[in-house]
């Protein structure tokens, strides 16, 4: 009897760390998708956020002439993260223009890395999260200066 209840506790606690780590291995650091050295900077409407754990996602709609005519996705930081700097889910709604700063896919499609959001009155929020491996640019607030 005692036997069969570690076996059976051995089972459970191995299918609980081999299930739980799907989650944390769908995370991926910066340079595994963006390019640090592939800088954009657009400014466009916004068509819809998503509050979705791990990142928030921006659609943003960019018009005229230029390669970064087109809808592009743009990827913030955790729900949490972004609530914490400022942002509301009212505060990106759809039809507001916004200057996004940030780094291209490593792929080439219209997705980015955010670094940050201005607004057309001037407010400025970063869309980052520390540590994530973007490169350090004195656009997030918590970053030591550069020595």
């Amino acid at each position: 009897m005692r036997r069969t209840t570690l076996q059976v506790t051995s089972v459970t606690i191995l299918s609980i760390v081999l299930l739980g780590g799907g989650p944390a291995a769908a995370h991926h650091a910066f340079s595994a998708e963006f390019d640090a050295a592939r800088p954009v900077k657009f400014q466009g409407k916004v068509v819809r956020m998503e509050w979705i754990n791990p990142h928030t996602w921006i659609h943003v709609e960019v018009e005229g002439p230029g390669e970064t005519a087109g809808t592009w996705r743009v990827e913030g930081g955790p729900p949490n993260t972004l609530y914490r700097r400022g942002f509301t889910k009212n505060s990106l709604e759809p039809g507001t223009v916004i200057l996004v700063e940030g780094y291209q896919s490593k792929d080439g499609t219209q997705t980015a890395n955010g670094r940050e959001v201005t607004f057309a009155d001037g407010r400025k929020l970063f869309l980052g999260s520390s540590g994530t491996g973007a490169p350090r640019d004195g656009h997030d607030p918590t970053e030591p200066p550069a020595q």
